[in-house]
């Protein structure tokens, strides 16, 4: 597991250094007042301001400051040292109050200094993870009672698919395994040759994860649409929402899930 952890940190350290002047971020138009969040987690989650909030695998913080924005008490959590240094420096520029910690979230302390009104995550993070028992367990730590989970994340069918959305190339289910990829560049930027390893999670091993951990499952919601241009067979129908490129077929992009700690 050290070494699956790693690799994974060699390409997320890698990654915030392209992130951080892609298009695809827009750095320059957050600094001018942009929000990074997209309608669906902003509708979702409803006001935020004066709740504390814990953003767990936050890259290098434009949603967690983005959140802040909101008037939400922030703290973002990452594993890339990279990344949240960047992110750092970016709540400085943008002169928002944000908290910053650089760990594997899989490793935080069992009994928190600290618990939160709202634990939020989003977009590609569950992957990444070996151990969603672990996870959730460490969600249900940082919640207050009465606290709510919330993410929103590409639905397990996407990561299923092949590079062209035509065909099923990778298991659905979990398996307990890594599958290990060799990345030209990221999502957002070309770059050299990365590899990285990444878990299959299907949407029932998130539930039972969570519920297992004490939370009470208040919604899950299907999407048939994405927020950003991926996976990139996607198109666009309109601003923020891309769609498969057959428009009669009504499957998954997103999920979205919301639970509160009993």
């Amino acid at each position: 597991m050290a070494d699956h952890l790693a690799v994974n940190r060699r390409l997320w350290d890698r990654y915030a250094e392209l992130h951080a002047t892609s298009a695809w971020y827009d750095v320059e138009g957050f600094l001018a007042g942009r929000s990074s969040l997209k309608s669906i987690e902003r509708e979702e989650m409803g006001c935020v301001r004066g709740r504390s909030l814990l953003h767990l695998q936050c890259h290098f913080g434009l949603d967690t400051l983005s959140w802040a924005r909101e008037g939400a008490l922030v703290t973002g959590v990452d594993f890339s040292t990279v990344a949240v240094g960047l992110a750092r420096s970016l709540a400085a520029e943008a002169n928002l109050e944000a908290t910053f910690i650089c760990a594997d979230i899989l490793s935080l302390p069992a009994e928190p200094a600290m618990r939160y009104d709202i634990v939020f995550t989003s977009y590609g993070v569950i992957s990444w993870l070996a151990d969603l028992d672990r996870w959730a367990t460490v969600i249900a730590a940082y919640l207050k009672p009465s606290g709510i989970f919330y993410m929103v994340e590409f639905h397990p069918l996407v990561f299923a698919m092949d590079d062209h959305g035509e065909r099923f190339a990778y298991p659905y289910c979990a398996t307990g395994e890594a599958l290990e990829f060799r990345q030209d560049g990221s999502y957002a930027s070309k770059a050299e040759p990365l590899m990285s390893r990444e878990w299959p999670h299907d949407l029932g091993e998130v539930v039972s994860a969570l519920t297992r951990s004490g939370l009470r499952i208040d919604f899950l919601h299907e999407f048939p649409y994405g927020t950003y241009p991926y996976p990139p067979y996607l198109v666009e129908e309109a601003p923020d929402r891309y769609v498969w490129p057959d428009l009669r077929l009504a499957i998954p992009v997103l999920f979205s899930l919301k639970a509160t700690a009993c």
